[in-house]
């Protein structure tokens, strides 16, 4: 701990966790800084190989390209394919949004990360889930609030 983390404990000492899992944030450095990503799995206090907070997320590399009217089935099956990726990010590297989604992302909580076999089927598996969802297409109803969450989520950060 530092001086200006334990200031920051003693100023704020009930503080709420605004990085909860489904909630879409923004990558701010490295190699995917300035992509969107949804958090899987937070670690407040750290673990032992990462003794600062940091959580898991699962991305967008390569976001789905625009669909026009005029376009075959399978050119629009091919543009909507979308590259994601997993990763461990630190706190301070990502910025929360005000948006959730309702993608069900909890089955890579369990994911082995430091198998890469395991990890390229786990992103294999993300892509399946990512893809259905987008060319589900918004969900209209009660949940719509989750609805303009997939909608942010699925389009390019433009900057």
């Amino acid at each position: 701990w530092n001086t200006r983390t334990l200031l920051f404990i003693v100023l704020f000492p009930n503080m709420g966790k605004f990085i909860k899992a489904g909630k879409v944030v923004i990558i701010l450095a490295g190699r995917y800084a300035g992509r969107k990503a949804i958090v899987v799995k937070t670690f407040d206090d750290g673990q032992k190989e990462r003794e600062f907070a940091h959580c898991l997320v699962a991305g967008i590399d390569r976001y789905p390209r625009k669909v026009t009217k005029s376009m075959s089935k399978k050119k629009i099956l091919k543009k909507s394919q979308v590259k994601p990726f997993l990763k461990y990010i630190n706190h301070v590297h990502l910025m929360p949004t005000r948006y959730s989604v309702d993608i069900n992302v909890k089955e890579f909580q369990k994911v082995d990360m430091k198998n890469h076999d395991k990890k390229v089927q786990a992103q294999k598996d993300l892509k399946k889930v990512f893809t259905e969802r987008y060319l589900q297409g918004p969900s209209k109803g009660k949940g719509s609030k989750s609805a303009t969450g997939v909608n942010f989520f699925f389009q390019k950060l433009r900057f």
